[in-house]
């Protein structure tokens, strides 16, 4: 008798981590199931043999609908899922609409606690199963006009921090990656984001943000310590299949330098350190 597959719902897989997890996954015998916001983005991923749901993090009932569907065909088992799905809207804090802020936080961090929460209880019912959260270097330092970004994976941590200890004395586990500079989407939806929502033609800021536009417009250039998603796969796998998962995986150079400096300089020198990027 052929052993059943592991299940695995991965959020935010139209391009970047999302997408390259639910490839390689799939390819490693996995059941994935791939969420995406737009439809548009099925048929790449269905011609890989990959099953996708329509997912948006930002609306409740689309995340229950979503894993509704997926629940349907596995008969209510769920063995893995991967909160990843998340964007970046740049900013000062003082340019920043609240309505914009509570955008952020709707996709970012309410939408995966509702899906969290929802997941929990189907694996609690079978008995086992394991939660990896997408975090970010972002989520433990802090860098200029960044701060919606900032703000909604700091919360994260600190919800996943409080589940993990929750969970303490459960089959279920929990396991935080921490990714610094990745190639992907990120900076030209980022983009996107800080023109449609940002009166940064009329700010104070308005000669820090040409600079802050011509970092995320140039998609070309890539920061020397940029790797591919692959790198965070990598670290995925492990939290999914380890005996002993991590608690928390840091990807990327920037990611491993931050964790030491925050932690052995003065908070005014990192300050001025962070204050460049």
């Amino acid at each position: 008798m052929s052993q059943q597959k592991k299940t695995i719902l991965i959020t935010g897989c139209s391009t970047g981590i999302g997408f390259c997890a639910a490839k390689i996954l799939h390819e490693r015998g996995y059941q994935v199931f791939a969420s995406v916001k737009q439809l548009k983005d099925k048929p790449l991923l269905e011609s890989l043999g990959i099953t996708c749901v329509h997912l948006d993090l930002s609306q409740q009932n689309s995340i229950e609908q979503g894993l509704t569907e997926v629940l349907n065909i596995t008969g209510g088992r769920l063995d893995y899922l991967f909160n990843n799905g998340a964007y970046g809207q740049p900013g000062a804090i003082e340019d920043l609409p609240t309505e914009i802020l509570r955008e952020q936080f709707e996709a970012n961090f309410f939408g995966w606690h509702h899906l969290t929460r929802l997941v929990l209880k189907v694996m609690r019912e079978q008995g086992y199963g394991r939660i990896v959260q997408n975090s970010s270097v972002l989520g433990f330092i802090c860098m200029p006009y960044r701060g919606a970004y900032n703000a909604s994976k700091y919360a994260l941590e600190g919800l996943t921090d409080t589940l993990r200890l929750e969970l303490k004395d459960t089959p279920i586990k929990i396991s935080i990656l921490e990714p610094g500079p990745i190639r992907s989407a990120f900076r030209k939806n980022g983009a996107f984001k800080f023109k449609s929502n940002i009166d940064w033609q009329s700010s104070i800021h308005y000669e820090n943000y040409l600079q802050q536009l011509a970092r995320l417009e140039d998609t070309e250039k890539v920061h020397r310590f940029c790797l591919e998603p692959e790198a965070v796969v990598t670290s995925l796998i492990h939290a999914l299949e380890s005996d002993r998962p991590k608690v928390r995986y840091r990807i990327t150079f920037p990611t491993h330098l931050f964790n030491v400096l925050k932690r052995i300089i003065p908070a005014k020198w990192l300050d001025s350190i962070l204050a460049k990027g």
